[in-house]
C-alpha cells in the first residue's frame, strides 16, 4: 500500500514538474489579469494562467466533498474575508502577469528522491514573485495555518503583492500542516526553502543576505522558532534573517498543544514546534523582531492573550533584541496587510525596520 501511495505521489509530482516546465506563453495558456474580490473561486481556478502557474488556491477543510462545489460558487471575498480579499485579488493578478511574462512561479525545494521517500514533502512549494528590479532584497512569507487549512491565498497573496509594490522580491511558502506536520516538518520546510533560495539567488536576481521573514499566526510561531538557536536557521546552514516581521503571531499554543501532539506525533515525548513557546527560545543573538496584534483578535484571546505577545515582548526586551511592538485597537486575526483595520500600512513600517537592521548588518561587515 505504501509503495502504491508513494508511486501516485511521485507520478503526480512528475506531472507537475512537466507542467511547470512548459513555456508560459504557449498558445491558449494565457489568462487575463482580471481577478477581483467578486470573482468566484471557480472562475479564479479556471483562469489558465493561475491553473498552470501552480499557485495553491485551496483550503483543505473547505475543498472536500461535498463542500467543494458549494465553495467554488462563492466569491474570493466570501472564500477569504473582507480584510484580505482585495490584496488577494491583487496578488492573483500579479501571478497571472508573472506567468504570462514567462516567470516560473512554483518551485519545489525537495528532490524527487526525497519526495519518493516521504510523500508529505510533495505538499510543499515556494511561490515566486520577482522584484521590479534585479538585485533586490527578498522576503519569505509564511502564512498562517489552522488544523486542515493554510493561508497562501489569504495572507500569502496580499503580502506578496504589497511587498512587490515596495520593490522587494517575495517567496510565499507552502509548508506541511495537519497530520503531515509531525517531527517538526514545518521547520524543516522553512530551512530547506531558505537554502533553496540562497543557492538559486543568481537565478532569482536577489540578494541572498539580509532577507526578512514575514510570519502570520502559526506562521509567526514557526518564524519565531526559526530565529532560535535550538531549532532555527543555524541548524540548516543558511544566513541569519535580518528581521522577523510578525503579524498576530502565536507565542504559546496553550491548550492546543495536546491535540497537536495526538495528531502529529503520538507517543513522542521530545519537544516539538507546537509544544515550544517562542519566548523561551529567545537569546541575545535572536534576529531583530517586529511584531503586532489587535485587541480584538479572537483567536489569540482563545489561546490566552496574556501568554502571547506580552510574553514574547518581555523576552525580546530581556535579551536586548532590537524590536518593535504595536498593539492596535481593531485588527482581527487573518487581516494580513491590515486593509480595513487599524493595522493598515503596518508592512511599510515593518519594512523600514527591516531596512534599518539590514543597513546595520552591512555597516558591521568587515571591509573586503
Amino acid at each position: 500500500m505504501q509503495k502504491t501511495r508513494t508511486g501516485r505521489v511521485l507520478a503526480a509530482t512528475l506531472a507537475l514538474l512537466v507542467v511547470l516546465a512548459l513555456p508560459a506563453f504557449a498558445e491558449g495558456k494565457k489568462g487575463e489579469a482580471n481577478i477581483t474580490p467578486q470573482t468566484t473561486m471557480k472562475e479564479l481556478r479556471e483562469n489558465p494562467s493561475i491553473a498552470d502557474s501552480g499557485f495553491y488556491t485551496y483550503s483543505q477543510d473547505k475543498d472536500c466533498p461535498p463542500g467543494q462545489r458549494l465553495w467554488e460558487r462563492t466569491t474570493l471575498e466570501q472564500y477569504t474575508n473582507r480584510y484580505v480579499a482585495q490584496g488577494s485579488a491583487d496578488g492573483m493578478n500579479l501571478v497571472i502577469e508573472n506567468y504570462n511574462a514567462g516567470v516560473k512561479v512554483t518551485h519545489l525545494f525537495y528532490t524527487m528522491d526525497e519526495i519518493a521517500q516521504d510523500s508529505t514533502k510533495a505538499k510543499t512549494a515556494l511561490f515566486y514573485f520577482p522584484a521590479k528590479e534585479a538585485g533586490a532584497k527578498y522576503a519569505l512569507v509564511i502564512p498562517g495555518s489552522g488544523w486542515n487549512e493554510s493561508a497562501e491565498l489569504e495572507e500569502g497573496a496580499c503580502t506578496a503583492w504589497q511587498l512587490h509594490e515596495m520593490g522587494y522580491a517575495v517567496f510565499v511558502l507552502r509548508y506541511r500542516i495537519w497530520t503531515d506536520a509531525g517531527d517538526n516538518a514545518p521547520l524543516e520546510d522553512i530551512g530547506r526553502a531558505v537554502r533553496y533560495i540562497t543557492e538559486h539567488a543568481a537565478e532569482f536576481a536577489i540578494q541572498p543576505e539580509n532577507y526578512a521573514i514575514v510570519g502570520y499566526s502559526m506562521g509567526g510561531h514557526l518564524t519565531g522558532l526559526f530565529g532560535s538557536d535550538a531549532v532555527g536557521y543555524k541548524n540548516y546552514q543558511v544566513p541569519k534573517p535580518a528581521a522577523l516581521l510578525l503579524g498576530y503571531p502565536v507565542n504559546n499554543m496553550t491548550l492546543v498543544k495536546g491535540a497537536y501532539r495526538f495528531l502529529q506525533d503520538p507517543g513522542i515525548r521530545e519537544p516539538r514546534y507546537y509544544t515550544m513557546n517562542v519566548s523561551d527560545y529567545v537569546t541575545d543573538d535572536f534576529p531583530a523582531t517586529y511584531h503586532w496584534h489587535g485587541k480584538d483578535d479572537i483567536t489569540l484571546f482563545a489561546l490566552n492573550a496574556a501568554q502571547q505577545e506580552p510574553v514574547l515582548e518581555a523576552a525580546l526586551a530581556a535579551h536586548n533584541v532590537p524590536h518593535k511592538y504595536i498593539v492596535y485597537d481593531h485588527a482581527p486575526h487573518v487581516s494580513g496587510i491590515g486593509t480595513g483595520t487599524d493595522a493598515d500600512g503596518w508592512l511599510y513600517d515593518a519594512a523600514a525596520f527591516w531596512e534599518e537592521q539590514a543597513a546595520q548588518n552591512t555597516a558591521q561587515q568587515p571591509a573586503a
